[in-house]
C-alpha cells in the first residue's frame, strides 16, 4: 500500500562568494528518522498555519538556520520533487524547493534540535565533500548541487530558475541482483518501472 507523501517546503538560501555562488547546507541531526545525518537545504513539513508553501520555506530557514529573509525577499520556484514510492517507506514528501538571495551579512546559527551544523559551500565544494564520504549528501540533495554549479552567481542561478518551467520529479528505485539505482524521469528503464 502506497503512503501519500506529506507537502514539504525547502529554501535553497544563495549567496556570492569569491569563488562563485554559495549555497547554505545545513545538518539534520542523525537521531532524526528522515535523512538523520545528512547535509540538506533547510526545509521540512508544510503545517496547517503556514500561508503556502513559500512560507513554509521561509520559517523553516528561520527555525533550522535562524536566518529571517527580509518580507520583500524574492523566492524563486525552483523544483518539486516527490519521494519514490517504495515497499516498507512510511515517510513521503511532495517538497517544493524555493530559491532566494541571502540578506547581507546573513549567519547561520543551527538550532542544535533538528539540525546542529551549518555551512556555506560553493555546489561543486559540497559535491566533492560528498563524494569524499566527508558529507552525507542524498540524492535529490546531489542533483539540485549539479543543477546551481551550472551557474557563476547568485543572479544567474536565480535568472535560470525564473526561466525553468518546475515539473514534478518522480525517482524510481531499480533493485538488481541487491544493488540499488535511482533512475529519473526521461532516463532509460524509467518508464518500465
Amino acid at each position: 500500500m502506497s503512503v501519500e507523501p506529506r507537502q514539504a517546503a525547502s529554501l535553497i538560501l544563495l549567496r556570492d562568494g569569491p569563488e562563485g555562488a554559495e549555497v547554505l547546507l545545513v545538518q539534520r541531526n542523525p537521531a532524526q528518522r528522515f535523512m538523520g545525518g545528512a547535509w540538506v537545504f533547510p526545509g521540512g513539513a508544510v503545517h496547517d498555519d503556514d500561508d503556502g508553501h513559500a512560507a513554509a520555506a521561509v520559517r523553516e530557514l528561520q527555525e533550522e538556520a535562524g536566518i529571517d529573509l527580509p518580507p520583500d525577499a524574492e523566492l524563486v520556484p525552483f523544483s518539486r520533487w516527490i519521494t519514490p514510492e517504495e515497499e516498507g517507506a512510511t515517510i513521503r514528501f511532495d517538497a517544493s524547493f524555493f530559491a532566494a538571495r541571502a540578506p547581507d551579512g546573513a549567519e547561520a546559527v543551527p538550532d542544535g534540535g533538528e539540525c546542529l551544523d551549518a555551512r556555506w559551500m560553493t555546489p561543486t565544494a559540497a559535491l566533492e565533500a560528498g563524494a569524499r564520504g566527508e558529507m552525507m549528501v542524498m540524492f535529490p540533495t546531489i542533483k539540485h548541487l549539479e543543477l546551481l554549479a551550472e551557474t557563476p552567481s547568485v543572479e544567474a542561478t536565480l535568472a535560470a530558475a525564473r526561466g525553468r518551467v518546475v515539473e514534478p520529479v518522480l525517482p524510481k528505485v531499480l533493485t538488481r541482483d541487491g544493488e540499488w539505482s535511482v533512475l529519473l524521469p526521461g532516463e532509460p528503464g524509467y518508464d518500465e518501472l
